[in-house]
C-alpha cells in the first residue's frame, strides 16, 4: 500500500511517499481502508521535530490524522464492528496512507449519506471541540472569545458555542479573509490577532468588561494577553500551541486573581473514556441536524501531502485541510 512519511525532520517536502505492506490489526484494533483523511496541525509540529508533547517519533514517521473509510479487516477479540461499516477515528500515527489501524474506543460511525471529508471532522477536531467547551463550564448567555477561529477545530468551536447558547462570541484569525469567514460561521465580533493591540478591539467589543470564557490554541503572547482578558471569575482553557512552545510569559499571582486557567489535550480525552460516548453523540447530532456545519477549504491526494502541510504552515486555510488516497 502507498503511505506518506518522512525519514528526517524538516520542512514539508520531507514528506514522500513509500510502498509498504498493509497493517495487521491487533486486539482492540480495525483495519480502515480510508476515503478520506484530515490533516492535524499536531502533524506538522512532529515532522518538524518541534513537537511539545511526549518524546518526539521514531523515523520514518507517517503524520496522524483523522481517517474516514471502510472497516476491512478485525483484530482479535473485536466483536463491536463488522467487516464494511463506515466509520471515523483519530489515527495517532501513519494515518497517511490508504490503510490505517484504528482502536475501536475510538470508532464512530459515519452515515452512508455523508460526505467523507466533512466527516473527518467527527473524530478528532469535532471531540476536541467540544470537549475544550464542557472543561470551560460555559453558561448560557456568557461571553466567549475564541482563538484561530478559521482552523480545523476553531471553525467547528465558533458553532458549537453558539449552539450551546453563549453570548457575544469574539472571534480571532489572522487576516481578512478569515474574519470573514468567522463572521459567516456565527461569531457577533471578529479581531485579527497579528495586529498590535488587537486584545483592546475584544475589551471594546464587550464594553470593557471582558470575557467570561477563552478558548485557546495558540499559546505564547497569546494566552497572556488572554488572561488579562477574564473577567473575574473567568475560565481560560488551553487546548494547543500553534504560536509556538508551551511556555507562557512570566505571570504575577496578582493577574491570575479570580481567574481559572486548565490545559486540555487528547490525551485527557483518552482517559475520560466514561464521557467519551456522550460527546460523539452529541457531536454527531449538532452535525447531522445542521447546528455545526464541518467546512472542508481543499481535498487533495495522497501524494500531495506536502502541499497539505505547506497549505496549513502558511495558515491559508478555511476549515479543514483533507487528503484523498
Amino acid at each position: 500500500m502507498r503511505i506518506v512519511r518522512y525519514h528526517q525532520h524538516g520542512t514539508p517536502e520531507v514528506l514522500q511517499v513509500d510502498e509498504v505492506e498493509k497493517p495487521e490489526p491487533g486486539p482492540g484494533q480495525v483495519r480502515i481502508r480510508a476515503e478520506a483523511i484530515g490533516v492535524n496541525f499536531a502533524g506538522l509540529q512532529e515532522r518538524a521535530g518541534e513537537f511539545y508533547y511526549g518524546e518526539g517519533v521514531a523515523l520514518p514517521a507517517c503524520p496522524g490524522g483523522d481517517a474516514v473509510g471502510f472497516i476491512d479487516a478485525l483484530g482479535p477479540g473485536v466483536e463491536d464492528f463488522e467487516v464494511g461499516e463506515r466509520v471515523a477515528s483519530v489515527i495517532f500515527k501513519d494515518a497517511f496512507a490508504e490503510y490505517s489501524l484504528a482502536r475501536v474506543k475510538d470508532l464512530v460511525p459515519v452515515p452512508k449519506e455523508m460526505d467523507a471529508a466533512q466527516a473527518t471532522m467527527l473524530s478528532s477536531p469535532a471531540q476536541v471541540g467540544l470537549e475544550v467547551i464542557q472543561a470551560s463550564f460555559l453558561k448560557e448567555g456568557e461571553s466567549v472569545l475564541v482563538h484561530a477561529a478559521a482552523g480545523a477545530i476553531g471553525h467547528l468551536v465558533v458553532q458549537m458555542v453558539k449552539a450551546l447558547g453563549a453570548g457575544t462570541v469574539v472571534a480571532t484569525a489572522k487576516g481578512e479573509a478569515k474574519l470573514a469567514f468567522a463572521k459567516e460561521l456565527g461569531a457577533d465580533v471578529v479581531v485579527d490577532y497579528s495586529r498590535e493591540g488587537w486584545e483592546e478591539e475584544v475589551r471594546e467589543a464587550t464594553g470593557g468588561a471582558g470575557v467570561d470564557v477563552v478558548l485557546d490554541s495558540v499559546g505564547a503572547d497569546v494566552t497572556l494577553k488572554s488572561i488579562g482578558l477574564l473577567k473575574p471569575f473567568g475560565r481560560l482553557v488551553f487546548y494547543g500551541s500553534a504560536g509556538g512552545g508551551l511556555d507562557l510569559p512570566t505571570v504575577s499571582l496578582k493577574d491570575l486573581a479570580g481567574k481559572y486557567l486548565t490545559h486540555f489535550s487528547m490525551g485527557v480525552m483518552d482517559k475520560t473514556v466514561d464521557n467519551f460516548d456522550a460527546v460523539v453523540d452529541e457531536v454527531c447530532a449538532m452535525v447531522l441536524m445542521g447546528k455545526v456545519r464541518p467546512v472542508v477549504h481543499t481535498r487533495l491526494p495522497l501524494e500531495e501531502a506536502a502541499k497539505a502541510h505547506q497549505v496549513m504552515e502558511d495558515r491559508a486555510q478555511l476549515g479543514r485541510v483533507v487528503l484523498v488516497p
